[in-house]
Protein backbone atom coordinates (compact mmCIF):
# COMPACT_ATOMS: atom_id res chain seq x y z
CA UNK A 1 0.00 0.00 0.00
CA UNK A 2 1.21 3.47 -0.80
CA UNK A 3 2.33 5.87 1.95
CA UNK A 4 1.73 3.47 4.82
CA UNK A 5 4.08 2.47 7.59
CA UNK A 6 2.69 -1.06 7.42
CA UNK A 7 2.45 -1.58 3.68
CA UNK A 8 1.13 -4.98 2.75
CA UNK A 9 3.29 -7.16 0.57
CA UNK A 10 2.28 -7.06 -3.07
CA UNK A 11 3.20 -10.74 -3.44
CA UNK A 12 0.65 -11.59 -0.76
CA UNK A 13 -2.09 -9.82 -2.72
CA UNK A 14 -2.02 -11.79 -5.98
CA UNK A 15 -5.15 -13.65 -4.95
CA UNK A 16 -6.86 -10.55 -3.58
CA UNK A 17 -9.38 -8.97 -5.92
CA UNK A 18 -12.28 -6.74 -5.02
CA UNK A 19 -15.75 -6.36 -6.44
CA UNK A 20 -17.29 -3.23 -4.94
CA UNK A 21 -20.93 -2.11 -4.85
CA UNK A 22 -21.21 1.50 -3.76
CA UNK A 23 -21.94 5.01 -5.00
CA UNK A 24 -20.92 5.74 -8.59
CA UNK A 25 -17.16 5.95 -8.96
CA UNK A 26 -16.03 9.58 -9.20
CA UNK A 27 -19.48 11.03 -8.52
CA UNK A 28 -18.43 12.22 -5.07
CA UNK A 29 -15.54 11.23 -2.77
CA UNK A 30 -17.20 8.70 -0.48
CA UNK A 31 -15.37 6.86 2.29
CA UNK A 32 -15.41 3.66 0.25
CA UNK A 33 -13.71 5.44 -2.65
CA UNK A 34 -11.09 6.89 -0.30
CA UNK A 35 -10.31 3.41 1.05
CA UNK A 36 -10.19 1.67 -2.32
CA UNK A 37 -8.02 4.37 -3.93
CA UNK A 38 -5.33 3.62 -1.37
CA UNK A 39 -5.45 -0.12 -2.06
CA UNK A 40 -4.91 0.39 -5.79
CA UNK A 41 -3.12 -0.77 -7.85
CA UNK A 42 -1.86 -3.60 -5.61
CA UNK A 43 -5.40 -4.90 -5.12
CA UNK A 44 -7.20 -5.03 -8.51
CA UNK A 45 -10.75 -3.77 -8.13
CA UNK A 46 -13.92 -3.88 -10.18
CA UNK A 47 -16.29 -1.12 -9.14
CA UNK A 48 -20.01 -1.54 -9.87
CA UNK A 49 -22.06 1.58 -10.54
CA UNK A 50 -25.66 0.68 -9.68
CA UNK A 51 -28.92 2.58 -10.09
CA UNK A 52 -28.70 3.59 -6.42
CA UNK A 53 -31.40 3.37 -3.80
CA UNK A 54 -33.64 6.34 -4.51
CA UNK A 55 -36.98 5.19 -6.01
CA UNK A 56 -37.83 6.73 -9.41
CA UNK A 57 -40.02 9.82 -9.27
CA UNK A 58 -41.29 12.38 -11.73
CA UNK A 59 -38.86 15.09 -10.67
CA UNK A 60 -35.76 16.81 -12.03
CA UNK A 61 -33.34 14.87 -9.80
CA UNK A 62 -34.65 11.52 -11.06
CA UNK A 63 -34.49 12.70 -14.68
CA UNK A 64 -30.88 13.82 -14.26
CA UNK A 65 -29.80 10.60 -12.57
CA UNK A 66 -31.73 8.50 -15.08
CA UNK A 67 -30.14 10.28 -18.01
CA UNK A 68 -26.72 9.78 -16.48
CA UNK A 69 -27.34 6.06 -16.00
CA UNK A 70 -28.53 5.57 -19.56
CA UNK A 71 -25.50 7.46 -20.86
CA UNK A 72 -23.26 5.19 -18.81
CA UNK A 73 -24.93 2.10 -20.24
CA UNK A 74 -24.53 3.36 -23.81
CA UNK A 75 -20.97 4.66 -23.69
CA UNK A 76 -19.40 1.19 -23.62
CA UNK A 77 -20.21 -1.69 -25.92
CA UNK A 78 -21.85 -4.66 -24.14
CA UNK A 79 -18.75 -6.81 -24.60
CA UNK A 80 -16.54 -4.27 -22.81
CA UNK A 81 -18.03 -4.61 -19.37
CA UNK A 82 -14.95 -3.65 -17.43
CA UNK A 83 -13.88 -0.56 -19.38
CA UNK A 84 -10.27 -1.66 -19.14
CA UNK A 85 -9.21 1.00 -21.60
CA UNK A 86 -10.62 3.93 -19.67
CA UNK A 87 -7.85 6.49 -19.30
CA UNK A 88 -9.44 8.48 -16.47
CA UNK A 89 -9.42 5.59 -13.98
CA UNK A 90 -6.63 4.78 -11.49
CA UNK A 91 -4.36 1.87 -12.35
CA UNK A 92 -5.88 -1.41 -11.20
CA UNK A 93 -9.48 -0.18 -11.34
CA UNK A 94 -12.22 -1.13 -13.77
CA UNK A 95 -15.81 0.09 -13.68
CA UNK A 96 -19.02 -1.63 -14.70
CA UNK A 97 -22.16 0.45 -15.26
CA UNK A 98 -24.61 -2.26 -14.26
CA UNK A 99 -27.88 -2.38 -16.14
CA UNK A 100 -30.71 -2.71 -13.63
CA UNK A 101 -34.45 -2.46 -13.28
CA UNK A 102 -35.08 0.81 -11.35
CA UNK A 103 -37.65 -0.60 -8.90
CA UNK A 104 -36.91 -2.94 -6.00
CA UNK A 105 -40.03 -2.96 -3.81
CA UNK A 106 -41.82 -6.04 -5.10
CA UNK A 107 -40.56 -9.59 -5.19
CA UNK A 108 -40.42 -9.84 -8.99
CA UNK A 109 -38.49 -6.52 -9.15
CA UNK A 110 -35.80 -7.97 -6.90
CA UNK A 111 -35.79 -11.28 -8.80
CA UNK A 112 -35.28 -9.43 -12.09
CA UNK A 113 -32.34 -7.43 -10.71
CA UNK A 114 -30.85 -10.60 -9.28
CA UNK A 115 -30.93 -12.18 -12.73
CA UNK A 116 -29.58 -9.06 -14.48
CA UNK A 117 -26.71 -8.49 -12.07
CA UNK A 118 -25.71 -12.15 -11.83
CA UNK A 119 -25.30 -12.38 -15.59
CA UNK A 120 -23.29 -9.15 -15.81
CA UNK A 121 -21.05 -9.74 -12.79
CA UNK A 122 -20.50 -13.49 -12.62
CA UNK A 123 -17.03 -13.39 -14.19
CA UNK A 124 -15.89 -10.37 -12.17
CA UNK A 125 -17.03 -11.99 -8.92
CA UNK A 126 -15.06 -15.21 -9.43
CA UNK A 127 -13.00 -15.70 -6.21
CA UNK A 128 -13.28 -11.98 -5.41
CA UNK A 129 -13.89 -10.30 -2.08
CA UNK A 130 -17.19 -8.47 -2.49
CA UNK A 131 -17.54 -5.19 -0.58
CA UNK A 132 -20.88 -3.45 -0.49
CA UNK A 133 -22.02 -0.22 1.13
CA UNK A 134 -25.58 -0.66 -0.12
CA UNK A 135 -28.06 -3.30 1.05
CA UNK A 136 -29.72 -3.71 -2.36
CA UNK A 137 -27.29 -6.52 -3.22
CA UNK A 138 -28.74 -8.84 -0.56
CA UNK A 139 -30.28 -11.06 -3.25
CA UNK A 140 -26.91 -11.69 -4.94
CA UNK A 141 -25.30 -13.63 -2.09
CA UNK A 142 -25.14 -17.27 -3.09
CA UNK A 143 -25.57 -16.43 -6.79
CA UNK A 144 -22.15 -14.85 -7.41
CA UNK A 145 -18.98 -17.01 -7.02
CA UNK A 146 -17.30 -14.67 -4.50
CA UNK A 147 -14.94 -15.99 -1.80
CA UNK A 148 -16.01 -13.46 0.86
CA UNK A 149 -18.73 -10.88 1.42
CA UNK A 150 -18.10 -7.68 3.37
CA UNK A 151 -20.77 -5.17 4.37
CA UNK A 152 -19.27 -1.72 4.94
CA UNK A 153 -22.14 0.08 6.70
CA UNK A 154 -21.73 3.84 6.26
CA UNK A 155 -25.26 5.11 6.95
CA UNK A 156 -28.65 4.04 8.25
CA UNK A 157 -30.48 4.09 4.93
CA UNK A 158 -33.73 2.98 6.58
CA UNK A 159 -34.12 6.54 7.92
CA UNK A 160 -32.51 8.45 5.04
CA UNK A 161 -34.76 11.20 3.60
CA UNK A 162 -36.21 10.42 0.20
CA UNK A 163 -35.50 6.68 0.26
CA UNK A 164 -37.87 3.73 0.61
CA UNK A 165 -37.05 3.14 4.28
CA UNK A 166 -39.16 0.02 4.70
CA UNK A 167 -37.68 -1.73 1.67
CA UNK A 168 -34.09 -0.81 2.56
CA UNK A 169 -34.55 -1.90 6.16
CA UNK A 170 -35.84 -5.28 4.97
CA UNK A 171 -32.98 -5.72 2.52
CA UNK A 172 -30.37 -4.83 5.15
CA UNK A 173 -31.94 -7.32 7.58
CA UNK A 174 -31.67 -9.94 4.84
CA UNK A 175 -28.08 -8.94 4.06
CA UNK A 176 -26.57 -8.99 7.57
CA UNK A 177 -26.72 -12.76 8.31
CA UNK A 178 -25.18 -13.50 4.89
CA UNK A 179 -22.04 -11.40 5.45
CA UNK A 180 -18.66 -12.84 6.40
CA UNK A 181 -17.46 -9.48 7.77
CA UNK A 182 -19.38 -6.35 8.81
CA UNK A 183 -17.63 -3.01 9.23
CA UNK A 184 -19.49 0.06 10.50
CA UNK A 185 -18.43 3.69 10.17
CA UNK A 186 -19.63 4.66 13.67
CA UNK A 187 -20.41 3.24 17.08
CA UNK A 188 -24.06 4.19 16.56
CA UNK A 189 -24.27 2.14 13.36
CA UNK A 190 -22.50 -0.78 15.03
CA UNK A 191 -24.94 -0.65 17.95
CA UNK A 192 -27.86 -0.78 15.52
CA UNK A 193 -26.37 -3.86 13.89
CA UNK A 194 -25.71 -5.45 17.30
CA UNK A 195 -29.36 -4.92 18.24
CA UNK A 196 -30.19 -7.29 15.38
CA UNK A 197 -27.80 -9.96 16.61
CA UNK A 198 -24.72 -9.29 14.47
CA UNK A 199 -21.24 -7.98 15.25
CA UNK A 200 -19.67 -5.08 13.36
CA UNK A 201 -16.12 -3.82 13.62
CA UNK A 202 -15.96 -0.01 13.84
CA UNK A 203 -13.78 1.89 11.38
CA UNK A 204 -14.36 5.64 11.47
CA UNK A 205 -13.59 7.84 8.50
CA UNK A 206 -10.15 9.19 7.72
CA UNK A 207 -8.80 12.45 6.33
CA UNK A 208 -6.11 13.54 3.87
CA UNK A 209 -4.24 16.30 5.70
CA UNK A 210 -1.98 17.13 2.76
CA UNK A 211 -4.99 17.71 0.51
CA UNK A 212 -6.62 20.16 2.91
CA UNK A 213 -3.41 22.04 3.63
CA UNK A 214 -2.09 22.34 0.08
CA UNK A 215 -0.79 25.79 -0.92
CA UNK A 216 -2.96 27.59 -3.44
CA UNK A 217 -0.94 29.27 -6.18
CA UNK A 218 -3.84 31.03 -7.86
CA UNK A 219 -7.63 31.19 -7.93
CA UNK A 220 -8.22 28.83 -10.84
CA UNK A 221 -9.76 26.23 -8.53
CA UNK A 222 -11.89 28.76 -6.64
CA UNK A 223 -15.48 27.70 -7.39
CA UNK A 224 -16.88 31.08 -6.29
CA UNK A 225 -14.94 33.16 -8.81
CA UNK A 226 -17.58 34.79 -11.03
CA UNK A 227 -20.28 32.66 -9.40
CA UNK A 228 -23.61 34.32 -10.28
CA UNK A 229 -25.10 33.80 -6.81
CA UNK A 230 -22.16 35.08 -4.78
CA UNK A 231 -21.36 38.77 -5.09
CA UNK A 232 -17.78 40.00 -4.83
CA UNK A 233 -18.62 41.98 -1.70
CA UNK A 234 -20.50 39.13 0.00
CA UNK A 235 -17.77 38.30 2.53
CA UNK A 236 -17.41 37.12 5.21
CA UNK A 237 -18.46 33.65 4.16
CA UNK A 238 -20.12 31.23 6.55
CA UNK A 239 -19.59 27.96 4.70
CA UNK A 240 -21.20 24.52 4.59
CA UNK A 241 -20.25 21.95 1.99
CA UNK A 242 -21.95 18.63 1.40
CA UNK A 243 -25.33 17.39 0.20
CA UNK A 244 -27.93 20.09 0.84
CA UNK A 245 -31.07 18.24 1.86
CA UNK A 246 -33.60 17.89 4.67
CA UNK A 247 -30.97 16.77 7.14
CA UNK A 248 -29.90 20.39 7.49
CA UNK A 249 -31.65 22.39 10.21
CA UNK A 250 -33.13 25.04 7.95
CA UNK A 251 -34.56 26.96 10.91
CA UNK A 252 -31.07 27.44 12.35
CA UNK A 253 -29.62 28.53 9.01
CA UNK A 254 -32.44 30.99 8.35
CA UNK A 255 -32.25 32.41 11.86
CA UNK A 256 -28.49 32.92 11.46
CA UNK A 257 -29.06 34.64 8.11
CA UNK A 258 -31.67 36.94 9.70
CA UNK A 259 -29.19 37.89 12.42
CA UNK A 260 -26.38 38.85 10.01
CA UNK A 261 -25.97 42.47 8.94
CA UNK A 262 -23.16 41.55 6.53
CA UNK A 263 -21.77 38.46 4.83
CA UNK A 264 -23.20 35.38 3.17
CA UNK A 265 -24.04 31.82 4.18
CA UNK A 266 -22.75 29.63 1.35
CA UNK A 267 -24.27 26.14 1.06
CA UNK A 268 -22.06 24.37 -1.46
CA UNK A 269 -23.02 20.96 -2.79
CA UNK A 270 -25.61 18.99 -4.71
CA UNK A 271 -29.20 19.70 -3.73
CA UNK A 272 -31.62 16.89 -2.90
CA UNK A 273 -34.96 18.45 -2.02
CA UNK A 274 -33.68 21.01 0.51
CA UNK A 275 -36.10 23.21 2.46
CA UNK A 276 -37.33 25.66 -0.23
CA UNK A 277 -37.02 28.60 2.19
CA UNK A 278 -33.24 28.38 1.83
CA UNK A 279 -33.51 29.55 -1.79
CA UNK A 280 -35.23 32.81 -0.95
CA UNK A 281 -33.05 34.52 1.66
CA UNK A 282 -30.77 37.28 0.42
CA UNK A 283 -27.90 36.17 2.68
CA UNK A 284 -28.02 32.49 1.68
CA UNK A 285 -26.42 31.24 -1.54
CA UNK A 286 -26.78 27.66 -2.77
CA UNK A 287 -23.99 27.09 -5.28
CA UNK A 288 -24.88 23.59 -6.43
CA UNK A 289 -22.32 20.82 -6.80
CA UNK A 290 -18.67 21.83 -6.35
CA UNK A 291 -15.75 19.65 -7.55
CA UNK A 292 -13.97 17.99 -4.65
CA UNK A 293 -10.65 19.34 -5.90
CA UNK A 294 -12.00 22.89 -5.48
CA UNK A 295 -12.98 22.55 -1.83
CA UNK A 296 -9.61 23.62 -0.35
CA UNK A 297 -9.82 26.84 -2.38
CA UNK A 298 -13.39 27.31 -1.28
CA UNK A 299 -12.36 26.87 2.35
CA UNK A 300 -9.72 29.58 1.93
CA UNK A 301 -12.55 32.01 1.22
CA UNK A 302 -14.47 31.11 4.38
CA UNK A 303 -14.35 32.75 7.80
CA UNK A 304 -16.02 29.80 9.52
CA UNK A 305 -17.38 26.34 8.68
CA UNK A 306 -20.76 25.19 9.94
CA UNK A 307 -22.39 21.78 10.24
CA UNK A 308 -25.96 22.58 11.36
CA UNK A 309 -27.61 19.18 11.04
CA UNK A 310 -31.00 18.66 12.60
CA UNK A 311 -31.33 16.09 15.38
CA UNK A 312 -32.86 13.21 13.40
CA UNK A 313 -32.47 9.41 13.38
CA UNK A 314 -30.43 9.65 10.15
CA UNK A 315 -28.04 12.31 11.51
CA UNK A 316 -27.61 10.52 14.84
CA UNK A 317 -26.43 7.45 12.93
CA UNK A 318 -24.17 9.06 10.37
CA UNK A 319 -20.44 9.70 10.48
CA UNK A 320 -20.01 12.83 8.30
CA UNK A 321 -16.90 12.74 6.12
CA UNK A 322 -16.78 16.52 6.25
CA UNK A 323 -16.23 16.66 10.02
CA UNK A 324 -12.53 15.74 9.89
CA UNK A 325 -12.16 17.62 6.60
CA UNK A 326 -13.48 20.76 8.28
CA UNK A 327 -11.04 20.35 11.16
CA UNK A 328 -8.14 19.75 8.77
CA UNK A 329 -8.62 23.18 7.15
CA UNK A 330 -7.63 24.92 10.39
CA UNK A 331 -10.78 27.07 10.27
CA UNK A 332 -13.21 27.60 13.16
CA UNK A 333 -15.98 24.99 13.14
CA UNK A 334 -19.44 25.19 14.71
CA UNK A 335 -21.49 21.99 14.63
CA UNK A 336 -24.72 20.75 16.12
CA UNK A 337 -24.43 18.18 18.90
CA UNK A 338 -24.62 14.71 17.38
CA UNK A 339 -22.92 11.42 18.37
CA UNK A 340 -20.26 11.71 15.64
CA UNK A 341 -19.50 15.29 16.70
CA UNK A 342 -19.33 14.74 20.45
CA UNK A 343 -16.15 12.69 20.29
CA UNK A 344 -14.49 15.72 18.64
CA UNK A 345 -16.00 18.34 20.96
CA UNK A 346 -12.52 19.30 22.20
CA UNK A 347 -11.63 20.49 18.69
CA UNK A 348 -14.65 22.61 17.74
CA UNK A 349 -17.66 24.54 19.04
CA UNK A 350 -20.56 22.13 19.60
CA UNK A 351 -24.03 23.61 20.09
CA UNK A 352 -27.38 22.24 21.20
CA UNK A 353 -29.87 24.88 20.12
CA UNK A 354 -30.53 27.72 17.72
CA UNK A 355 -29.49 30.56 20.03
CA UNK A 356 -26.16 28.87 20.86
CA UNK A 357 -25.54 28.23 17.15
CA UNK A 358 -26.08 31.88 16.25
CA UNK A 359 -24.03 33.13 19.20
CA UNK A 360 -21.08 30.84 18.39
CA UNK A 361 -20.99 31.78 14.70
CA UNK A 362 -21.29 35.50 15.36
CA UNK A 363 -18.60 35.34 18.04
CA UNK A 364 -16.17 33.91 15.49
CA UNK A 365 -17.16 36.48 12.88
CA UNK A 366 -16.73 39.30 15.37
CA UNK A 367 -13.26 37.96 16.18
CA UNK A 368 -12.27 37.97 12.52
CA UNK A 369 -12.44 34.22 12.00
CA UNK A 370 -9.58 33.28 14.32
CA UNK A 371 -9.44 29.72 15.65
CA UNK A 372 -9.40 29.32 19.41
CA UNK A 373 -5.80 28.44 20.32
CA UNK A 374 -7.11 25.68 22.59
CA UNK A 375 -8.17 23.70 19.55
CA UNK A 376 -5.17 24.00 17.24
CA UNK A 377 -2.75 21.53 18.84
CA UNK A 378 -5.53 19.10 19.76
CA UNK A 379 -6.64 18.97 16.15
CA UNK A 380 -3.14 18.37 14.85
CA UNK A 381 -2.47 15.62 17.37
CA UNK A 382 -5.75 13.82 16.82
CA UNK A 383 -5.98 14.17 13.04
CA UNK A 384 -2.44 12.84 12.60
CA UNK A 385 -3.83 9.44 13.67
CA UNK A 386 -6.75 9.55 11.21
CA UNK A 387 -5.13 9.28 7.77
CA UNK A 388 -6.91 7.38 5.01
CA UNK A 389 -3.70 5.36 4.55
CA UNK A 390 -3.99 4.01 8.09
CA UNK A 391 -7.72 3.41 7.70
CA UNK A 392 -7.24 1.50 4.44
CA UNK A 393 -4.52 -0.65 6.00
CA UNK A 394 -6.86 -1.61 8.84
CA UNK A 395 -9.69 -2.25 6.40
CA UNK A 396 -7.51 -4.42 4.18
CA UNK A 397 -6.13 -6.60 6.97
CA UNK A 398 -9.43 -6.94 8.83
CA UNK A 399 -11.96 -7.27 6.04
CA UNK A 400 -10.19 -8.10 2.78
CA UNK A 401 -7.14 -10.22 3.52
CA UNK A 402 -8.63 -12.90 5.74
CA UNK A 403 -11.58 -11.43 7.62
CA UNK A 404 -10.33 -12.75 10.96
CA UNK A 405 -8.48 -9.78 12.46
CA UNK A 406 -10.39 -7.27 14.52
CA UNK A 407 -9.92 -3.60 13.68
CA UNK A 408 -7.83 -1.94 16.36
Amino acid sequence: MKDSGQSHNANDNKSDRLLVFSDDWGRHPSSCQHLVRRLLPEVPTTWVNTIGMRPPRLDWLTLQRGAGKIAGWLKRPPTDESAQGATDLPAGLSVIDAKMWPWMTRGHDRWLNQQLLTRQLFAAAQDAVVITTIPIVADLVGHLPAKRWVYYCVDDFSVWPGLDSQMLGQMENALLPKMDVIVAASDTLAAGIASRGHHAEVLTHGVDLDFWNQPLQNSENDPLVDHPQVAADAAPFVLFWGVVDRRLNADWVLALADSMSAGTIVLAGPQQDPDPRLHHHQRISLTGAVPFESLPALAKRAAILIMPYADLPVTRAMQPLKLKEYLATGLPVVASSLPAVREWSDCLEMVDDESAFIASVKSVLDAGGDVDDRYTQRRQDRLSLESWEKKSELFFRSAVKDGDHAIA
